[in-house]
């Protein structure tokens, strides 16, 4: 259980550094060009979920928000224990632990979660993110994967 915490937390340390940085780097909206015409680094608060979702419900959506990924963390733990033995489980289950941990975080303390990574093509823009929101993606993905790709056990 202890590595799959650990996981859990290198993905919160890695999040939170580096908001931090960006933070202390890049004013609101401001962009760097890191791979022109592809990649920027850009400061943007998204008081919602995924994609801006419910951005502005008037603020309730912050504690809905929080809670909802407690409860989802506190889930979580709760399978882990259970599926110690599946190791691929385990990681992806770590994975969104960790990334719903840090967004959490930026929720407590800011009212919003802080996104930064920025990918474009001409005038087409991905909305923001950030490394918990990677975290959440790779390993729903990983999860998916497994669920399409798995061998189903033939019945005896």
């Amino acid at each position: 259980m202890r590595k799959w915490l650990a996981l859990a937390l290198v993905v919160i340390v890695l999040d939170q550094a580096s908001k931090q940085a960006i933070l202390a780097s890049l004013a609101y909206g401001e962009r760097l060009a890191v791979i022109p015409g592809f990649f920027n680094l850009t400061l943007a608060y998204n008081p919602g979920a995924a994609f801006s979702f419910l951005a502005d419900a008037g603020g309730w959506q912050r504690h809905f928000f929080t809670a909802l990924a407690l409860g989802v963390s506190a889930g979580i733990v709760y399978m882990l224990k259970k599926h110690l033995a599946e190791s691929r489980f385990c990681l992806q289950l770590s994975l969104i632990l960790g990334g719903a941990i840090g967004n959490v975080i930026d929720r407590i303390l800011y009212g919003h979660v802080v996104d930064f990574i920025q990918i474009h093509y001409q005038s087409w823009y991905y909305p923001a993110f950030n490394i918990a929101d990677s975290a959440i993606c790779i390993g729903v993905g990983l999860m998916l994967f497994d669920g399409f790709f798995e061998r189903k056990k033939e019945p005896a």
